[in-house]
Parts: C-alpha cells; sequence; structure tokens
C-alpha cells in the first residue's frame, strides 16, 4: 500500500488525497474507482474538488481496525491513479 495512506485509529480507517492535472483525469479516476468499488463491493466515502478526491475507506462495523480486504482495495485505488490494470 502506497505510504501516502494514512492509517487512523478513532474511529478505525485509512485516509489518502489524490491530485489530478485536470478534471478530465479526475473525473476518470472516479468512473474507475466506481467499477472498483463494484467488483469489489467496498465503497468508500469520496469528497472532491475540480483537481483532488479525498477516499476514507473505514473499518467494517464493529472492527476496531481496517481488514486485509480493504487494505488491497487501498492498493488497487493507488493503481487506478497510475493507469495500471487491477488483478481481478
Amino acid at each position: 500500500m502506497d505510504r501516502q495512506w494514512e492509517e487512523r485509529k478513532r474511529p478505525a480507517r485509512l485516509e489518502r488525497r489524490y491530485e489530478f492535472p485536470d478534471y478530465t483525469s479526475l473525473r476518470d479516476f472516479l468512473d474507475r474507482a466506481a467499477d472498483l468499488s463494484e467488483q469489489e463491493d467496498l465503497y468508500p466515502d469520496l469528497g472532491f474538488g475540480r483537481d483532488y478526491v479525498n477516499v476514507t475507506i473505514h473499518a467494517p462495523e464493529g472492527e476496531d481496525t481496517v481488514s486485509d480486504a480493504q487494505r488491497r482495495f487501498a492498493e488497487k485505488l493507488d493503481t487506478l491513479q497510475t493507469g495500471t490494470t487491477i488483478d481481478q
């Protein structure tokens, strides 16, 4: 997982900000992230502006830590930003 992800404890979650050169690049990322969310059945919280996206992946309800599946999901999101392919 990219070191830009920050792990928070209360509540347990992963957070990262992605920045883009323009809105078109950001939109492409959001579309690919939506497809990935459908594939993985994981839906992070997203907040975005013209050239950035803030992503928060919350731990499963009732858990004190982020799951391995959520960490893998974060890694896959990183590949979307760089344009590499996702292992399915």
